[in-house]
């Protein structure tokens, strides 16, 4: 198998953009039978993919996103995407924006494509100069 990376990203943002856009039919296709997410907040919360498709009907919205700092890893027929991410996100009244850390395993099956198996939002917060050590531990600098 080449590389994937731009298949991948190309699903994400597919994906996003069909959450944006409250399409659970763009989104169903995009999801594998056995989706989870799980929502980084405490205490995390998972949504299997009846429960997420929907809550799109039900308000639970992204109504803005950007990607950023994108890695795709691939493993056989998986691939594993994680990216910085400026979400805003609604549930209802309840709103959670900011810099996330999202996470995606992606599975290529016989039929269909590329799907979205796991999905992972977890907010990002400052640790005070700890990113900047842990860079320093990176051998290949």
């Amino acid at each position: 198998m080449g590389d994937v990376t731009g298949e991948i990203e190309a699903a994400q943002l597919r994906f996003m953009r069909a959450w944006v856009a409250s399409d659970g039919k763009e989104a169903k296709k995009l999801l594998a039978r056995d989706f989870t997410a799980m929502i980084g907040t405490l205490p995390p919360q998972l949504l299997d993919r009846p429960s997420f498709l929907a809550a799109l009907d039900r308000g639970f919205a992204c109504t803005k996103f950007a990607l950023r700092e994108v890695y795709v890893r691939q493993h056989g027929k998986a691939a594993w995407l994680a990216a910085g991410a400026e979400l805003d996100l609604r549930s209802g009244l309840q709103a959670w924006s900011g810099p996330f850390l999202l996470s995606g395993l992606w599975r290529k099956g016989a039929i269909g494509g590329w799907k979205l198996a796991e999905l992972s939002l977890g907010k990002l917060e400052e640790a005070d100069g700890f990113a900047a050590a842990v860079s320093k531990l990176q051998l290949w600098k």
